[in-house]
């Protein structure tokens, strides 16, 4: 099974470049099958990581980033893919 951990961030106005760089910097204890870093208007930061995982399996996420960087807490997702192809 694929499973996605999706990440996602918004930086305070004008810290966007920022927040982007600390996300790009960020090491998981191991790697996923893949890792694809998005960013989006208003300064927000989307990171996805797939994983040859069951659904529960405990997976490395990123980080909070420090507090002065984002305007609220980091959002986190999970998904199995069910269209593998």
């Amino acid at each position: 099974m694929t499973v996605a951990l999706m990440w996602e961030a918004r930086a305070v106005p004008g810290r966007g470049e920022d927040l982007l760089a600390w996300a790009r910097a960020q090491e998981l204890p191991r790697a996923p099958l893949r890792r694809e870093t998005l960013r989006a208007p208003q300064d927000r930061v989307l990171v996805i990581t797939w994983w040859d995982a069951p659904y529960d399996a405990e997976l490395p996420e990123l980080p909070e980033p420090d507090g002065e960087l984002v305007t609220r807490a980091v959002h986190r997702w999970r998904f199995e893919s069910v269209d593998a192809g």
